[in-house]
This record gives C-alpha cells, sequence and structure tokens, in this order.
C-alpha cells in the first residue's frame, strides 16, 4: 500500500482538521479495512503519522472508493491507485454522500467490523438509509448532519480510551439534562497495541434544528448597541443580557448534574499549589513571545500565587473544558451546550481529569470579552465605542454570574480568587494565540489582562 501512504502523505497536510501542520515528517504507516464493499466502496484508515522531532500522531482517514472519476466529487478527491490495469479513485468518504449511510446502518445493528465496534445508546431511534452532509465549518472533528435527526462527528486524531464528548453526553443523557444533545451511539476501534484501551472514532447525537449559535447572538447584539450612539446596553432592543442569565443557569445546571453523576473530590493544597505553578509555567512560557505582557506579569506572578494559597472550598468535578459562546446554541425553549471534549490540543487524559467548574465561567466570560472588544480592533482609537463595549461586556458577565448563581447558589464573581485566576490563565493563553495568528486582534486580551494583573 506504498501507493496510498504516498498519497496520504502529500493531501493529509492540506485537510483543516490535521493538526501537525508545519512539522516535519520522518515516516508515515497506514492500517486499514473495508466497512462496506457495495458501490462505492468504503473503506476506514488509520494513518499514523511521525514526525522529525520524535512526536507521532494517528488520525482516522475514511476512503470511498470508485473505478472511475467523479467530476462532482473533484473537490472530495484523495488521489487514484493502480490495481493490475484499472485505476481505483479515493475520495474523502465524508465528502462522498452516497458513503455516508453505512456509519448509521451499522451503529443500528451494533455490529462489530474489522477493530470497529458500534454501540447504539438504546434512548432513540437512528435513522436509516438517509445519506449525510458535512458541517463545513469545523476544524479538528468532522461531522455529518443526517437529515433534520442525527449528527455525527467523527474524531479525526485518534487516542486511547473513551473520548470525554461521549462520556459526559452518556452521564448528562442519563441525568436527562435539558441543555444537551442527548447522544444516540458512539463508535470504537481497537488500538494498534492490544494493551490499549480502544479509541473513540465518533459519536452520534440528536440534531438541534432552528438553533442560533451563541456567538453569532451575542455579536448582532453588539452591533445593535454601537448603531444606537445615545442609549445604553440595557435600552436597546438586542439587549442580550436575559440570554445570558439564562446560559449562566443552564451551565449551572450542567456542572450540578456532573457532581451527582460522575465522581468529584475535595480539592486541597497541593491541587491548588500545582494549579498555581502551572499557570506561572503558562505566562512565563509565554513572555518571549509576546513581550506586552511584560507589564501586567508581575501582577499575574501575583494572582497566581494568591491561588496557591487560596483557601475558598473548591469541588473538583467533570467540566466542559472549552466553553465559549461559539459552543452553546439557543433554541426556542432554551440553551443548548456542545462539544464537552475540552481543548483538542491536550491529552486525553489530561481533558478527563476532574477541575474546578470555574474555568467553564471563565471560558464564558472571557467570550463575552470578545464579543463585545471584537469590532473595535478595526477602530482601536474610537473612546466612545470602547465605553460602550465594557459596558455591554460588564452587564452580560453579571448577568451571566446571576443565573449561575440563582441555579447553583453559589455567586462565581463575588471576587472568587480561583476565577480571577482561570481567567487570567485564558487571557494569557488567548495573547499567545493572537500574537502568532492575528496580532491586530491582541489588544483584546491585553486590556482585560490589565484590569486581572490589577486585581492580583
Amino acid at each position: 500500500m506504498s501507493a496510498l501512504t504516498d498519497i496520504l502523505r502529500e493531501w493529509m497536510p492540506h485537510q483543516r482538521w490535521f493538526g501537525g501542520k508545519g512539522r516535519e515528517w520522518s515516516g508515515v504507516e497506514e492500517d486499514g479495512f473495508f466497512l462496506e464493499r457495495s458501490d462505492p466502496a468504503l473503506s476506514v484508515h488509520r494513518v499514523r503519522v511521525t514526525y522529525a522531532d520524535g512526536g507521532s500522531d494517528t488520525y482516522l482517514v475514511p476512503l470511498s472508493w470508485r473505478d472511475h472519476a467523479n467530476e462532482e466529487l473533484s473537490s472530495a478527491f484523495v488521489g487514484a491507485v493502480s490495481s493490475g490495469d484499472r485505476e481505483n479513485y479515493a475520495y474523502d468518504a465524508l465528502r462522498d454522500r452516497d458513503a455516508t449511510p453505512p456509519w448509521l446502518v451499522h451503529l443500528v445493528a451494533a455490529d462489530t467490523v474489522g477493530p470497529m465496534h458500534f454501540h447504539p445508546a438504546g434512548i432513540a431511534p437512528i435513522p436509516e438509509g438517509v445519506p449525510g452532509d458535512i458541517v463545513s465549518t469545523e476544524q479538528s472533528n468532522t461531522s455529518l448532519v443526517y437529515g433534520q435527526e442525527a449528527i455525527l462527528k467523527l474524531f479525526r486524531r485518534l487516542e486511547p480510551g473513551l473520548n470525554p464528548d461521549v462520556e459526559i453526553h452518556a452521564a448528562l443523557s442519563e441525568a436527562r439534562n435539558e441543555h444537551i444533545a442527548p447522544l444516540l451511539g458512539h463508535i470504537e476501534i481497537n488500538d494498534l497495541d492490544p494493551a490499549n484501551d480502544p479509541a473513540t472514532v465518533a459519536m452520534l447525537q440528536t440534531f438541534v434544528p432552528n438553533a442560533s449559535d451563541g456567538w453569532r447572538l451575542a455579536t448582532a447584539s453588539v452591533r445593535d448597541l454601537y448603531a444606537e450612539g445615545d442609549l445604553h446596553a440595557d435600552e436597546v432592543g438586542g439587549d442580550f443580557a436575559a440570554d445570558s442569565e439564562r446560559l449562566g443557569a443552564a451551565t449551572a445546571s450542567v456542572h450540578g448534574d456532573l457532581a451527582r453523576v460522575l465522581p468529584t473530590r475535595p480539592a486541597d493544597r497541593e491541587w491548588f499549589a500545582a494549579a498555581a505553578e502551572e499557570m506561572t509555567g503558562r505566562l512565563e512560557a509565554a513572555l518571549p513571545a509576546v513581550p506586552q505582557l511584560e507589564e501586567h506579569a508581575e501582577g499575574l506572578r501575583r494572582l497566581y500565587a494568591g491561588l496557591a494559597e487560596a483557601e475558598e472550598p473548591v469541588t473538583r468535578q467533570r467540566v466542559h473544558g472549552d466553553l465559549h459562546l461559539g459552543q452553546v446554541l439557543r433554541t426556542a425553549t432554551g440553551w443548548i451546550i456542545l462539544d464537552f471534549e475540552g481543548e483538542p490540543a491536550r491529552p486525553l487524559a489530561a481533558r478527563r481529569q476532574l477541575d474546578s467548574p470555574m474555568r467553564d465561567v471563565a471560558g464564558m466570560l472571557r467570550s463575552f470579552d470578545y464579543a463585545a472588544r471584537h469590532m473595535l480592533v478595526e477602530q482601536p482609537e474610537d473612546t466612545q465605542r470602547a465605553y460602550r463595549a465594557q459596558e455591554w461586556a460588564e452587564r452580560n458577565r453579571s448577568a451571566f454570574c446571576a443565573g449561575y448563581s440563582a441555579a447553583s447558589g453559589l455567586d462565581p464573581c463575588a471576587g472568587s480568587p480561583v476565577l480571577r485566576a482561570f481567567e487570567a490563565d485564558k487571557a494569557v493563553y488567548e495573547c499567545l494565540y493572537e500574537a502568532r495568528n492575528r496580532p491586530h486582534w491582541l489588544m483584546i486580551p491585553l486590556q482585560s489582562l490589565a484590569r486581572l494583573a490589577a486585581a492580583g
């Protein structure tokens, strides 16, 4: 199969989900099997990429095979492989609608095909015979929407163990939490090393139709505010505060059910010290890449030192891990929270560790700041807009905390040193990201760090 590995070596670095962009490859190995032998045939491949720096990643690559070139699938073309006197044409199977039904057919039947195991949840019917349409906006994973009934997310980078997205959705589905899309099933594949646990390949959830993305709703509210030069945030027709309050309550509901159905543990002195040390380490690593952080560094070090000595009662539990406005949907009946896999760049074991719910609260508070200020990057000297952005951010941050407090009995914004430390740590990460990818956005996290460092 050297011809196939050569093709994959050329094709994979150009895919959005490939996380090794810019790293030199030292080798590639492929292990594949057929999931379906009809027309088109569907094969699934585990592709292990080793890098010159010593690291490696294993990716899931489903391919559909045709005995002739298909012009309608030209954008999904992977390459051609010779077999005797004929050519077999390989396409990205997730962009080939004719190759998408077998995933659900095997899931309904709870099949085992080669090293792959299909596990239906059994809580609701799974549609069959319907093709899946790809969601083109995703980055690290790939999702298929089957009609108006179900959405299948395939995890491109494989790691041994149950993906947190499956684990947490299963727990919240069992708890009948109303703020998630119920889990309909998941798919696993045996690891190449039999000593390791199977890796999660995919999860199927109920599709949420006619829902609005939280980021789009929030930024539309900000645009409405900017358009009204003489009105305050609470006077504008597009005021978002009521939605922010309900989102706070939804987040608290999810945290409450996770603490009820999954393990918890009180945070001890060792945990506080370790968290502070990790945050300080990330700050020191970011300073050479973002010199603008230097003026805030001493205040942030004091803030993290305060975390190490904090006596605030904290219950460690399972959390979302990467919560922001782009991870929530508003429906006619309330908020739905998505994507509980945590930050995909972190190792799976780290994403499954017990953590403080304040990590999620901090992530959402940072997202409100971004929504309020993202339009300022083109007009950084507009003091009137800057004032109104600050007003919008404060109003919605407070509303989110009020909703969280009403639903949980815990006010996260009541001067919590744990929350301030998590928020500062997130903003430091944002500074590093913006410096590398969008330098003109760097002003957003830097302005927040000026406030947070002063509090330290």
